[in-house]
């Protein structure tokens, strides 16, 4: 499976992608949150990688770092239209989330389904490596 930026025009010009946004013509949004200590402590410098397969392509989509507050506001990603008749079963169009922490050498998955103009939050709850010295006072 080959990676590709959602920027590479190569990609964006192949049938796949073409049939991807015709299924999946509007947008919804992600923010990320991350987060330790039970979210007391924002986690800065996460490393966020949104990717969706299509075709024999895994196509990244957005991959960023989380600010000093723990977040990254507003990825915009193609999904499908709701359909207001039938709401107990919202269409939606699922994306893969990577999350690495670098700094102690975590790496959590996650799967986020993403629907037309709403805003989905994903928490990623991250246990650093906690080295404390303790000192006598």
């Amino acid at each position: 499976m080959n990676n590709v930026y959602i920027e590479d025009n190569s990609f964006k010009n192949t049938d796949e992608y073409s049939d991807f946004l015709g299924n999946n013509p509007v947008v919804g949004f992600l923010k990320i949150r991350a987060y330790a200590a039970n979210q007391a402590v924002p986690i800065n410098n996460l490393k966020i990688v949104v990717s969706k397969k299509i075709g024999n392509n895994n196509v990244i989509f957005f991959e960023g770092f989380t600010d000093e507050s723990g977040t990254i506001e507003k990825i915009a990603l193609p999904t499908k239209r709701l359909n207001l008749s039938n709401t107990d079963v919202p269409k939606s169009t699922a994306y893969d989330i990577i999350a690495t922490y670098q700094e102690d050498n975590i790496q959590k998955i996650y799967k986020v389904n993403i629907y037309e103009n709403i805003y989905v939050i994903q928490n990623i709850n991250i246990v650093p490596n906690m080295n404390f010295e303790l000192r006598r006072v």
